[in-house]
């Protein structure tokens, strides 16, 4: 059986709340599921199967409660070769770094090796009200390429 890793970068709430809801849509489909909202190196560094639900944070950045593993990940020695991902990225198109947070995770664990296995979903809250919807909709994406 796959297991899939969810971590969630968040601030307010909302990609916790998108988190949780595809962590229902897998377990439903028969996945085992692992979800981590405040995860460490150990929590993913032999994961297969990785998912990153995040919101992005000030001028671009990660958010508080992820950004920590990031940038051990940057400054580990870990080889990731092993790991296929993929990212939810929740943003504001009203500035000009919208779902950056995105960018900075496909950049690292690909920096690290990991594989990409589709493209990215960037949610526009601004456009955009029903984020567990758009989510679920994405995830045969995510789901098909494992």
């Amino acid at each position: 059986m796959t297991t899939i890793c969810i971590i969630t970068g968040s601030t307010l709430g909302g990609a916790e709340y998108v988190a949780d809801h595809l962590n229902d849509c897998l377990t439903a489909q028969g996945f085992a599921v692992d979800l981590f909202n405040q995860a460490t190196l150990a929590d993913i560094q032999d994961r297969t199967h990785l998912l990153v639900v995040t919101s992005t944070h000030g001028a671009g950045e990660l958010p508080d409660n992820l950004r920590p593993l990031f940038e051990e990940i940057e400054q580990s020695d870990l080889d990731f070769s092993a790991m296929k991902f993929g990212v939810v990225g929740l943003g504001s198109s009203d500035y000009d770094t919208f779902c950056n947070a995105v960018n900075i995770v496909e950049q690292t664990l690909k920096a690290k090796n990991a594989t990409q296995l589709c493209d990215s979903l960037r949610i526009d809250v601004v456009e955009n009200f029903n984020h567990d919807e758009t989510a679920e909709g994405w995830l045969p994406n995510f789901t098909e390429s494992l």
